[in-house]
This record gives C-alpha cells, sequence and structure tokens, in this order.
C-alpha cells in the first residue's frame, strides 16, 4: 500500500497531539515528571495562567494522564495533588525526545539545561530507536512505515 492511500484518519500522532499538543499540557507533564504534584507549586514554577493551568489540569486527569489525589495540610482546608498515571510515565520518552531537540538545536553554546543521568550508575541517559532485532537506528532514513494489515485504505 503507498503512502498515499493510508488512511490518515486514525493517525496516532494527531490523536496524541489532540491530547498533550499545548504548549501548557506539555509543561505541565515535565513539571510532573521532576516530581511537581500541587497546584500553586506548578502555577508558580511555570507561570501559567491559572484558568489556562486548571484547564490543562482537568485535561489531563480526563484523560488518564494525571490523577487527582486528596491533601490536606494542617489548618487548611483539603486540596488535590496531581499524579503521574502509567499512561502518563508512557509519555517520558516523547519528552525526552523534545529535550534532547532542544538541547541540539535551541541551547545556548551548546550547553543543554539539564541533564537526565541513570539513576543507578550515574551516566548520562540518551534516547534510542531500536528494533525487535536489537538494531540501533540513526533516524528516520532507516524506518519504513507500514500501515497495519487491518487499517483501511484511504478513497483514491
Amino acid at each position: 500500500m503507498s503512502e498515499a492511500r493510508w488512511d490518515r484518519s486514525r493517525c496516532s500522532v494527531a490523536g496524541t497531539l489532540a491530547i498533550v499538543g499545548e504548549k501548557w499540557s506539555l509543561l505541565v507533564l515535565r513539571e510532573a515528571f521532576l516530581g511537581v504534584r500541587r497546584f500553586a507549586d506548578l502555577q508558580r514554577t511555570l507561570g501559567a495562567p491559572r484558568a489556562v493551568l486548571t484547564d490543562r489540569l482537568a485535561t489531563l486527569v480526563d484523560q488518564g494522564l494525571l490523577r487527582r489525589v486528596p491533601y490536606q495540610a494542617e489548618g487548611e482546608r483539603q486540596r488535590h495533588e496531581y499524579r503521574l498515571t502509567r499512561k502518563g510515565v508512557d509519555l517520558y520518552p516523547a519528552l525526552v525526545a523534545l529535550m534532547e531537540w532542544g538541547d541540539r538545536y535551541l541551547a545556548e553554546d551548546g550547553v543543554a539545561p539539564l541533564e537526565l543521568r541513570h539513576r543507578d550508575c550515574g551516566e548520562p541517559v540518551h534516547l534510542a530507536l531500536v528494533c525487535d532485532g536489537g538494531h540501533r537506528l540513526d533516524g528516520a532514513r532507516e524506518v519504513r512505515p507500514v500501515p497495519h494489515p487491518s487499517v483501511r485504505t484511504a478513497e483514491a
């Protein structure tokens, strides 16, 4: 099947972007990966308008990427923390890929503002494309997209 005939209406990239493709959503997820869980802390570190942050958190909760967990500081009313779900954690490689791209092309003087290191050995962590045969790929030119047999073709 040629690429021109593949029905892109069920594109996974488009579907993912519909959920997390807005700047504040990705930045909320970044902060969640860095351990920030509370609304006030998210608002302070991100500088997001309250209404925008409220909307993005609601979307991420509704889509199952974050879950609301109640907490109550002594003498205060009950509030909620936002914690990553398995579905949210599974987006980590996507954020690492965006970070690595930014480090490569946007970092001032070629210095990355944050480095990821393996918790066990301390060595730097990098994202890699690897096929099921164990081959490390250099990029898109080494990949051939093949539609799943159940995917319908677009009308010619």
